[in-house]
């Protein structure tokens, strides 16, 4: 029996470190204190959750169990109410998310922007999206999608769209269904191009990497929380939502976010833009 429990917290301390937990909806625990936040693999990846939740959990007393993963799955289990509160990067879905009474209502909380990156020596540094795009068509560049649904990979279709160009003429253009640290190590790996968001670029660091693309308006990457509505599904944790929302939007935590990656990368990662 001994064992049995120090595997079991084994397992548990695993699933804490690797930011993924498994739930089921209807617990019994939950309004007693804990929420479940669904959010994208970028706030992770990026560290910013590792930056800011201890203070979160030390000020208001909630404990914050997050499940990390693309937009479009965090955005799904909101539909399915296996979380309480969503912080995401695809606006225009999270509108839709709203307006079909998933959500209770949509906060901008800030925002960064995607760049293109890949290996030297092929495109000239650029501040022009749709051209960089036609370039890696022309000359039929490696490419690696996201290929998951998540606000990245979202992004990455509607600037090809934007573009005029279809990446399925690229004899290397591969959908991989992982999150960005994942998406960004095998770019580096095979020496291709792919779409990140900055502040996951600058926590991993690609040595093989250079960033090709930058400053286009349409790579502007918002990011907003929603609370999901209670009137959906039994088990919401509905006044967990609104303590992490009320604190998310807060100046003192807008100014937390802003001095996250001064000291490591000499610049923010993240820009706050909360309006209430």
């Amino acid at each position: 029996m001994k064992n049995s429990r120090i595997l079991c917290a084994v397992f548990a301390a695993v699933f804490m470190l690797s930011g993924y937990q498994l739930f089921a909806r209807g617990r019994t625990d939950a309004t007693a204190g804990r929420i479940i936040l669904s959010t994208t693999t970028s706030t992770y990846d990026s560290g910013l959750l590792g930056h800011i939740l201890p203070v979160f959990t030390a000020e208001t007393g909630w404990a914050i169990d997050v499940i990390s993963v693309g937009t479009g799955a965090a955005l799904q289990m909101g539909r399915d109410g296996q979380a309480d509160v969503l912080l995401v990067h695809a606006k225009a879905q999270e509108l839709q998310f709203v307006a079909d009474g998933y959500g209770v209502e949509r906060f901008d909380v800030m925002y960064n922007d995607f760049v293109i990156v890949g290996p030297p020596g092929f495109i000239a540094h650029n501040a022009d999206v749709s051209q960089t795009l036609r370039a890696i068509i022309e000359q039929n560049l490696p490419f690696i999608s996201r290929g998951d649904n998540s606000g990245t990979h979202i992004m990455e279709l509607s600037l090809w769209n934007s573009a005029g160009v279809d990446p399925s003429v690229l004899s290397d253009y591969l959908s991989v269904g992982q999150g960005m640290g994942a998406t960004l190590r095998m770019a580096n790996e095979m020496l291709a191009f792919t779409l990140t968001d900055r502040a996951t670029w600058l926590s991993q660091s690609p040595p093989d990497l250079v960033i090709v693309c930058e400053g286009d308006a349409p790579l502007l990457n918002l990011y907003g929380v929603i609370a999901v509505n209670p009137a959906i599904h039994r088990g919401i944790n509905a006044e967990g939502a609104r303590v992490f929302i009320d604190w998310i939007l807060r100046p003192s935590t807008q100014e937390l976010i802003s001095t996250f990656g001064m000291v490591e990368f000499g610049e923010p990662l993240f820009f706050p833009n909360a309006q209430r």
